[in-house]
């Protein structure tokens, strides 16, 4: 059975309209008017245990109200989510045990006191058993690179020390689920990295199951072996990360540098999108044409010097995805 199942799952709020003039206003008063917002409609899926899944879409697709309806925090309209055999909503408690949550714009840190403090704070919380918060604490400093700033008070932390430290709380308890909303907003290249490569070996080391919503695509790409796309609501695509950028990347590029002036190339199953004295860059896709065939048709139209394909990237799928129309 699947660590995660969401079945046919619906969200909605009830907004109240604003009314315009006394009287209306004054009417409103002893009956509102209220508008029904669809926050997530019919939505399905699975995930096992150890997956790392992204969870993308715009803003106000409808992420952010699933995230919470998994934590316990919101309530389905209707439909089911079941989190390790547990109804989040009706479990709070238990739920709030077996998970981990990171939002990139909101702490979970006290803002006056060091790291350390803060730590044991939330071993009293979990009730964490005094040799497993030692072994978790030494493990996630340790490959977060944590040590010269355990003692500084929060407040005097860098944006990229403090999430540091809102991942290693929200992992004291050895959760089984790790939610992030938006992890390395904000951060710079270098922190980014690091805290990529912690969560990879997070996952490979403790099997912990990690649901990723971001809006940086690297953090997918680098992460995440399966995308869940939400758009209006409503799920548009589930699967691996490879199929993503296979069904809405435009194809691979093709650079190559000739050592003296190349013959045109007309072959209808590559796209010329620059074309110098010495060098071409062209667009293909490999269902059509193979990598092998694409360099033995260059070397046919000149002598190669060097070459350099680039792979199709989520940037571009994802950028593909809204303004082809695929949605």
């Amino acid at each position: 059975m699947s660590l995660i199942q969401v079945a046919d799952v619906n969200k909605e709020f009830r907004i109240n309209r604003r009314q315009k003039g006394v009287a209306s206003s004054l009417r409103a008063l002893f009956k509102r008017d209220y508008s029904i917002k669809h926050a997530v409609k019919d939505l399905s899926f699975e995930i096992d245990e150890g997956e790392v899944v992204g969870y993308i879409g715009s803003n106000g697709a409808g992420k952010s109200t699933t995230i919470k309806m998994l934590s316990g925090i919101l309530v389905p309209t209707s439909g089911s989510v079941v989190v390790d055999d547990l109804v989040p909503y009706k479990n709070r408690k238990v739920n709030a045990r077996k998970i981990g949550v990171v939002f990139g714009q909101r702490t979970q840190l006290y803002w006056n006191l060091p790291m350390e403090e803060t730590f044991d704070l939330y071993k009293k919380i979990y009730k964490i058993d005094a040799a497993e918060f030692k072994r978790n604490v030494d493990f996630f400093v340790e490959l977060l690179e944590m040590q010269p700033f355990l003692r500084t008070p929060v407040r005097q932390l860098s944006l990229g020390q403090r999430m540091r430290a809102e991942l290693v709380v929200s992992l004291l308890h050895d959760p089984k689920i790790l939610y992030l909303d938006e992890p390395t907003i904000g951060l710079d290249i270098l922190v980014k990295q690091k805290i990529r490569k912690f969560i990879r070996q997070l996952n490979q080391e403790k099997n912990t199951t990690v649901i990723l919503t971001t809006h940086d695509m690297d953090d997918i790409d680098q992460i995440c072996h399966r995308v869940i796309t939400i758009e209006k609501g409503e799920k548009i695509f589930d699967g691996s990360l490879d199929l993503f950028k296979h069904t809405y990347s435009v194809g691979h590029q093709l650079t190559v540098n000739f050592k003296v002036k190349y013959n045109d190339i007309t072959d209808p199953r590559l796209k010329v999108l620059d074309s110098q004295e010495n060098r071409i860059t062209v667009l293909f896709k490999k269902e059509e044409i193979s990598v092998t065939e694409c360099l033995a048709m260059m070397s046919e139209i000149g002598e190669i010097e060097d070459i350099k394909i680039k792979e199709p990237d989520m940037e571009e799928a994802v950028e593909n995805l809204y303004t082809v129309g695929s949605i």
